[in-house]
């Protein structure tokens, strides 16, 4: 029996009575369109985003925490940042088909039709705007707002013109925690802006080093990202090695400011050394063994560091 009558066999013993033999095809079917929906979320990455909104929130808060305000900043902070995933994967479908780290990506495989994103996008925007404008604040909403236009309007476009879109692209990255902390406090204060520091900081090399192991994929895009208009990675290597050093003390502000104790002051330091570390073994070696040493080492960094800020807060 070939697949094709298989299909029509089954569809008759439906029509027939036989409704049990349908199920089987229309729920794997089901869950592959909504895997194809999850997936235009970037799940992974928004997993980050909402950490370190709640990490923001978290060591905004007064005590005891409020569970509703959280679950409001959290639902909004996960939908704004799952509708700025799915409008840059609408943007760059095209260039996303030309790389082989995105070519299986929803829109661009064509498993889901660009309308479709679009429509999905804006819903999720306008439901995690109005969650935190009306479940929080205007302020937390406002930054939202912000992380999400900067990302989509300015992020987005620019990656296809200049290396500089790295650093454009730290700004909405770096702004989940104010998310949260504006969510808890109403308002901006400095320790917001250090939060927003560290993650920003964070960034650079954690991008950097993906983008040089992803360099043949982007040269194939035409994307000029660093690594691809500095093949010999000096200036990549010099912007690795900066970012992480600024980000050892500018680490240790969460506890002059008094976010957190002696504990985080020491772990901070040691885990900002072990990432300066890794940065350097990059910049000598200046390999894909190296660039991915760094990538997990900056995959380890970020989640420790936000633990033990807020065990010891």
């Amino acid at each position: 029996m070939t697949p094709s009558t298989a299909g029509t066999d089954d569809a008759i013993a439906a029509r027939t009575g036989g409704a049990a033999q349908i199920v089987p095809l229309a729920l794997p079917r089901a869950w592959d369109v909504a895997a194809d929906f999850i997936a235009l979320t970037k799940p992974r990455l928004n997993l980050l985003v909402v950490s370190t909104a709640f990490a923001g929130f978290y060591l905004a808060s007064d005590r005891p925490l409020s569970p509703w305000l959280l679950f409001h900043t959290v639902i909004g902070t996960w939908c704004v940042a799952a509708a700025a995933a799915a409008f840059n994967q609408v943007y760059e479908c095209d260039t996303d088909a030309l790389m082989r780290r995105t070519c299986r990506r929803p829109v661009p495989d064509g498993r889901v039709a660009r309308p479709a994103a679009l429509q999905f996008a804006w819903l999720l925007a306008a439901a995690g705007l109005a969650q935190l404008a009306l479940g929080a604040n205007l302020l937390a909403a406002g930054v939202a707002l912000a992380t999400l236009l900067s990302y989509t309007l300015v992020y987005t476009p620019l990656k296809r013109h200049t290396a500089l879109s790295t650093l454009v692209g730290g700004i909405p990255g770096g702004l989940p925690p104010v998310i949260g902390w504006t969510a808890a406090r109403g308002s901006l204060s400095a320790e917001a802006c250090i939060l927003f520091a560290i993650v920003f900081l964070w960034q650079m090399p954690h991008f950097l080093a993906i983008a040089w192991m992803c360099r043949d994929d982007y040269r194939r895009a035409n994307i000029p990202m660093l690594p691809v208009i500095d093949p010999e990675g000096r200036v990549t290597a010099m912007q690795v090695v900066l970012y992480s050093a600024v980000l050892v003390p500018v680490s240790m502000l969460p506890a002059l400011s008094g976010l957190a104790g002696t504990t985080y002051v020491v772990s901070a330091l040691v885990l900002g050394l072990g990432f300066f570390l890794l940065a350097v073994g990059f910049a000598r070696a200046r390999d894909v063994r190296a660039a991915r040493r760094l990538f997990l080492g900056s995959v380890v960094y970020l989640p420790l560091v936000w633990t033990v800020m807020l065990l010891s807060h």
